[in-house]
Formats: C-alpha cells, sequence, structure tokens
C-alpha cells in the first residue's frame, strides 16, 4: 500500500529552491535545533515538532529536516526500516528536482559528481532514482 501525504502536497519549490523550514512552518510543524545524543534528527508528533541537531552543518541540517518532515507529512508512527525509505522519498523529491538533475547529467561524470551538484546524500540520490524508475 502507498502511503499518500496526510497533510499537504509536495511544494512549490523544488530542488535547490526548496525551503524545508517554510515546509515544516506551512504544516504547523516547529523546528528546533538542539544537541541530541543519539540521532541527527527527530520527529516528535505529539508535540508536531521536529528536532535537529544543532551541531550539524547547515546543508545537512536542511536533508535531515526534509526526510524527518517526510516523516511528519506521512504520519509515520515509528522509524521502521519501510519508514525510512518512505521519508528518504519524500526527502529527495523535495530536494531534488528533475530539471536540475537533467542539467547536471549534462556534463557530470558519475554519481558522485551529481550528488555534489544537486546537494543531497547518495542515499537520497538513489532513493529518488529508484522511486522515479517504479
Amino acid at each position: 500500500m502507498t502511503q499518500s501525504l496526510r497533510k499537504t502536497s509536495l511544494p512549490d519549490r523544488r530542488g535547490s529552491a526548496y525551503d524545508p523550514w517554510d515546509h515544516a512552518d506551512r504544516l504547523g510543524i516547529e523546528v528546533v535545533t538542539r544537541p541530541i545524543r543519539t540521532a541527527h534528527g527527530l520527529w516528535l508528533p505529539e508535540y508536531s515538532t521536529i528536532l535537529i541537531h544543532s551541531k550539524l552543518r547547515p546543508g545537512a541540517q536542511r536533508l535531515i529536516l526534509a526526510h524527518e518532515i517526510g516523516h511528519a507529512d506521512l504520519a509515520h508512527p515509528d522509524d521502521r526500516p519501510k519508514h525510512e525509505r518512505q521519508a528518504d522519498v519524500y526527502a529527495a523529491r523535495n530536494l531534488i528536482c528533475p530539471r536540475e538533475l537533467e542539467a547536471a547529467y549534462q556534463w557530470a561524470p558519475d554519481e558522485g559528481a551529481l550528488v555534489r551538484e544537486l546537494g543531497v546524500t547518495t542515499r537520497l540520490f538513489r532513493a529518488f532514482v529508484l522511486a522515479e524508475a517504479a
């Protein structure tokens, strides 16, 4: 069974223009940055809050927040592997714009160059490619 988005459709802007802080705000989710000992980010549904590790660089915080918004919008009750994959696909579809990917394919010699150009992780890039191929 494919889960549909619960609170909103995908944002208007994707790829480099995607702002997960704005997206969280539109969903009514508070985002708090603070030191976290056990994870880079956490979705706390009972508080409608996402915690992001404050020691991460801004680019990493952006990726983690996009992933955690996926958990929130898909109403995941836990972090089982299936939910982690779904949150990765959700984040990847927001963080990767197909037009930007197509432009990068024109010159990028390999997956590593594509990942760096798009500003995502290899894991998110592969989640996007697999989801789009399905």
